[in-house]
């Protein structure tokens, strides 16, 4: 199967090297605004050639849309308008507005809104790797608004990919990453800038930062570019979570201040009970 991918970073590049790995991409064709990334995608074997989008989506069976998400709203329409059988999905961290875009698109059949539940904080086409999607779930929404045989194609996409499929509508999936992905962001980067802010002895932090702080703020790395859009996007969910997370810091915080250590044992016994869920 001959297959486009219209942005060849992380998640793009992983998903070329998976499907070719499994025998279903036979050719990739790669669209790219960057120059230097489509020559070092080429390089690196993610995809064998870079074309313009008009030519890429005719001769291609499969269009993947792998770019930020206030570029893939922008881009779908343009594909859709474009498409006669060929099958487009996205790989968007929000959902509700890029249905929304093309909600009454007569081709809207031909797209699967999908957000497979990877990344890591790197980017770019040499943040491509081996193995990133098995065993990870990923979410298909509004599943009653693709057509049949395009829902299916997916499907089997992401079963070769070894990959757990939930479905939910756009909505519901925006208001659950905001929860267990973006606030995770926001807080990184929130602490990174705390650090940075008041530790001045660059040293110290690279001496004294144990793994625990590592792993916290690894998210701090994260592209400015992909995930302002994505707050953007999911501005009211992200908002709620926020005020819940700085209800229950203030919790902490009061604590603290009124040296009440029986009730800040027992927020932390209660955050333990998270164990029950992630093991």
């Amino acid at each position: 199967m001959v297959i486009t991918i219209v942005g060849i970073g992380l998640i793009g590049g992983s998903l070329s090297i998976a499907l070719q790995e499994k025998g279903l991409a036979t050719h990739v064709i790669g669209v790219e605004n960057n120059p230097a990334h489509a020559a070092k995608a080429i390089e690196l074997g993610l995809i064998h050639e870079s074309l313009p989008l008009a030519v890429a989506i005719e001769k291609s069976s499969l269009i993947i849309i792998a770019t930020p998400i206030n570029a893939a709203e922008k881009v779908l329409p343009i594909i859709l308008d474009k498409v006669g059988n060929q099958v487009v999905f996205d790989v968007g961290s929000t959902k509700s507005k890029i249905v929304e875009v093309v909600k009454n698109h007569p081709n809207r059949g031909r797209f699967v809104a999908t957000h497979p539940m990877w990344g890591t904080e790197n980017s770019g086409p040499t943040a491509a790797i081996q193995g990133a999607f098995s065993k990870k779930a990923t979410v298909i929404c509004d599943k009653v608004h693709s057509d049949q045989n395009a829902l299916e194609m997916v499907e089997k996409i992401y079963g070769l990919l070894e990959m757990h499929i939930l479905y939910m509508e756009s909505t519901a999936h925006d208001m659950h990453v905001a929860y267990i992905s973006h606030i995770s962001h926001i807080t990184s980067f929130a602490l990174a800038n705390t650090v940075l802010e008041k530790e001045r002895e660059e040293d110290a932090i690279f001496e004294l930062a144990s793994g625990g702080f590592e792993s916290t703020v690894r998210l701090a790395k994260s592209n400015a570019a992909m995930w302002v859009p994505i707050f953007m996007q999911n501005r009211d969910n992200v908002l709620d979570v926020l005020n819940e997370h700085i209800s229950q810091l203030r919790k902490f915080k009061s604590c603290l201040e009124k040296e009440n250590y029986e009730y800040l044992q027992e927020l932390i016994e209660n955050a333990n009970g998270i164990r029950r869920i992630l093991k």
